[in-house]
This record gives C-alpha cells, structure tokens and sequence, in this order.
C-alpha cells in the first residue's frame, strides 16, 4: 500500500479564513505547487475543495480500490460532519480499471496513455461551504501536528484579507477536431452495435468518439476559465506530472455516507435551446420519447443490479419516473437509485460491484465493454471512469467523467458519446455526442470542428 493509515488515529480540525477570493483565484494561487485538485459544485454538500502538496501518492502496483479503504481512524464526533470533508484521497479511477475486475479484451489502441489511476492523501484541503465562508480543513495526527499548523500560517498569510491576484493570461486550446474518418466510423460503430443488439449480443452499449486538439498548458486553467461561466454539479481538476484531467461532469457516479450507497444515472438527452418556450418543447420531447426511456430503465435497472450486489436485501430502490435536469445546453434524464450497504462492505467493495459505472458502459455490462473494445477506434483513459474522493469524515464521492477534457503530452482531448439501443439512428447518435461537446468546447474558450472529406473545415 501506498500508505498504512488505518493504523493512525487523526482528529478533524476546522479554522475559518477570512478569505473573500473564489475557487478559481484560490486555484491560481496553488496551481504551481505539487500535485494540485480542486472540486466545485455539489461535492460533500456543495461548495470547492482545494488541495496540493499530499502526504502519500498510491503506486502504480498498489490496487487502487483497496487504497480506497486506507484511512485514519476518527473519533465518533467526527464521523459524518455535515460540511467537512478534512482530507483523504482524491484523483480518478480510469476506464480502464475494469479490466482488474473482468476478464476483457486488451482493447483498440491509446493515442496518448494516462495512469490508470491517480490517487493522492492529503491530510488537510481548503474548503469552500455553501454559505460561501472558506475553511482550513486537517486529519490532525500527533505526528503532523506542527507541520499543520505552520500550514495554516502560511495559508493565512496567502489568502487572508487579500485582493484578488492578477488573473493569468488564459490562452484557449485550439478547435477540438473530430476527422471525417472518425465521424464515418462513430456512424458504422452505431450501425454495427445495432446489429449486436438485433442479434441478442447485448441490450444496449455506450459507443463513444473522441476529439482532439493540441494543448501545452494545465488542466486547472481549463476548469478555473470553465467555472466562468458554468457551474457544473461535480466539477474537478487534478494535475500530475503525467498529464491531468478537467472535469465539467454532470453525473454522480457514487455518493457513501455511512451505509447509505446513492448513485444518480444520466441516460437521455436532447439539446436545451437558450430560448425558454423552445426550451420547455424540448424538456416535453425529451419525457416523452420511447427511445430515451427505453435507454434510460436499462440503464437504472443494471446499476440497482450493481447495487444489489453489496446492499442489503430490499434496501435498493428507484423511483417510478425519472426526472428531466437542465445541463449546459442540454436536458438530460436523471434518476437517483439508493440503498443500504451490508456492514462489511468497504468502499473497495463497492467500487469493484459497480465500475466502470452502468451509464457508460452498457447492459450487460461485461459484454457491453467487449463490444465497447471492439466497435470503438482509441482506446479509453480517465474518460468514463470516475474521479472524486475518499475521506473518513465526507465519505466516499465519484463523479462519472463525462463531460471531461484529459491532456498529456502537448495533446487535449475530450470524449463523447452515447447509449446505443435498437432504434438509434447513427446520424442522430453523432449529432447527439456532438451536442455534449459543444458546451464543453465553449466553456475552456474553443470549438469544436468537423472535418469533410473533402478537407474543407466546418465548424460544427
């Protein structure tokens, strides 16, 4: 293991700052210290946690669900603080990763290759409430006491009663390019998954296309221009030197507090016109389409299955309907599916019943990621797994990544996709990843391009 906490015992402190700048300037202010995160938006409650400079970094070789089960003990009082997250692990669980719980094809090829994982303890994070007040947040330990408090000073001295820093000069990626090649074949891997479902293969799988572009700079300047002007549900940053990933996603993958296990899949969508008449068209659209609901209750059914499987007998439920959300520039179906973990079951245990999460993958899940390596041109890094933490006072929080830009290497890219099921239509199929992309690309400043074949550019 990467670290041996279970054995240490820590107490949860909690110091205001007075501190009046946003998660983006707080960002900007750590973005060159080691190993920076952030989250925003619904995390533990609602608000940002911020982080840098961790105490221990999982390997390679360390099983990284198991990593998930390594924390400090806490006194009862500090189990379950309604705001405080303290610290813990955070980072992401690639797509990948489901091949250390099935037997699966090696997969198509990696154009750019991320960790599997990233997982990193930090023993102290600042947060921001939802009432809009910043913390200082430990895990004290008996051995780290005085290096937490020499933290705190310096924090302080950063962030209290201090203007907004300059902003930094943003320069945005260039337009993320989808080739004619890979258009075709998004549309002949739509036609093909088709035909496995007409066959009995499968019921239905998350066929997804990639964009790229060229990009040099840092994962937490994307999220922090992003923030600007959208407010994902479960917004993320980490940055490595291995490359990082931005995360603008709006799906909880896993939410554990206690013995209370909540997931809340996405499947349906439609494009949200800005104006409100067109808008509400569209919501109604969207609720009433056999299509979307088809591919929504498969979806809601595998993961109550995937949750059944570490629950209590009974103890899972769904509700009747699911309910239409808005996201940037779209409507999308959502239904929170919860239950109650039997009393042994660790997160490690939980993780290997549910991932990679049911909305991107397919039903049946082990075939539909078969299909997934066969039908699909690159393979998947961080894109479809989950990034999020693990702390002994907030529990345990997965975001999907979704929605999620990933960089390494001098290259950005961002997936999108879709479930396929027997009345896709395979233009509708790309228009509709196309459309998630969108608002992803217009976020971090860029665009996203279609490529003819007769190499005359369009933007789409």
């Amino acid at each position: 293991m990467a670290a041996n906490l279970n054995s240490t015992s820590a107490v949860l402190s909690r110091v205001p700052l007075r501190c009046a700048l946003t998660p983006a300037q707080v960002l900007a202010a750590l973005r060159d210290r080691p190993l920076p995160f952030a989250f925003s938006g619904s995390w533990a409650g609602g608000g940002a946690i911020i982080g840098c400079e961790p105490l221990a970094v999982a390997d390679d070789g360390d099983d990284p669900f198991a990593v998930l089960d390594d924390l400090p003990c806490l006194s009862a009082r500090d189990h379950g603080h309604p705001d405080a997250v303290g610290g813990g692990w955070f980072g992401w669980l690639g797509y990948r990763l489901a091949a250390r719980i099935e037997r699966l094809p090696a997969g198509p090829p990696r154009p750019v290759a991320l960790p599997e994982f990233h997982l990193a303890y930090y023993d102290n994070v600042l947060r921001l409430d939802q009432a809009g007040r910043w913390w200082f947040e430990a895990l004290v330990t008996e051995p780290r006491r005085a290096q937490l408090q020499a933290r705190l000073r310096w924090l302080r001295d950063t962030f209290e009663d201090r203007p907004a820093p300059s902003p930094r000069v943003y320069v945005p990626p260039e337009p993320l390019r989808l080739t004619a090649s890979a258009a075709e074949h998004h549309l002949d891997a739509v036609r093909d998954c088709r035909e496995r479902i007409a066959a009995g293969e499968i019921f239905q799988a998350n066929i997804c296309l990639r964009l790229d572009a060229r990009w040099d700079g840092s994962p937490l300047d994307l999220l922090g221009h992003a923030l600007e002007s959208i407010s994902p549900p479960f917004a993320a940053a980490v940055a490595t030197p291995r490359g990082g990933v931005a995360s603008l996603s709006p799906e909880l993958f896993l939410r554990r507090r206690g013995a209370r296990a909540t997931t809340a899949p996405i499947k349906g969508t439609i494009r949200r016109d800005v104006d409100p008449t067109a808008a509400a068209a569209a919501r109604r659209t969207l609720q009433q389409s056999a299509k979307d609901a088809a591919e929504h209750v498969m979806i809601v059914d595998l993961m109550r299955n995937d949750l059944g499987r570490v629950c209590t007998y009974g103890s899972v439920i769904a509700p009747r309907q699911p309910t239409a959300e808005p996201h940037p520039g779209l409507w999308h179906l959502v239904s929170r599916v919860h239950g109650e973990l039997r009393p042994e079951v660790g997160n490690g245990d939980l993780l290997r019943a549910t991932f990679p999460p049911g909305s991107v993958t397919g039903a049946p899940k082990v075939q539909a990621l078969k299909v997934i390596a066969a039908l699909e041109p690159a393979g998947r890094e961080v894109y479809t797994g989950a990034i999020g933490f693990a702390s002994p006072v907030a529990g345990l929080e997965l975001n999907v990544a979704i929605r999620t830009l990933e960089c390494a290497d001098g290259r950005l890219w961002l997936g999108a996709g879709g479930g396929i099921v027997a009345d896709s239509d395979p233009r509708s199929e790309l228009d509709e990843a196309l459309a998630k992309a969108r608002p992803i690309a217009a976020a971090i400043g860029s665009s996203v391009i279609v490529e003819r074949r007769s190499d005359a550019a369009r933007v789409a």
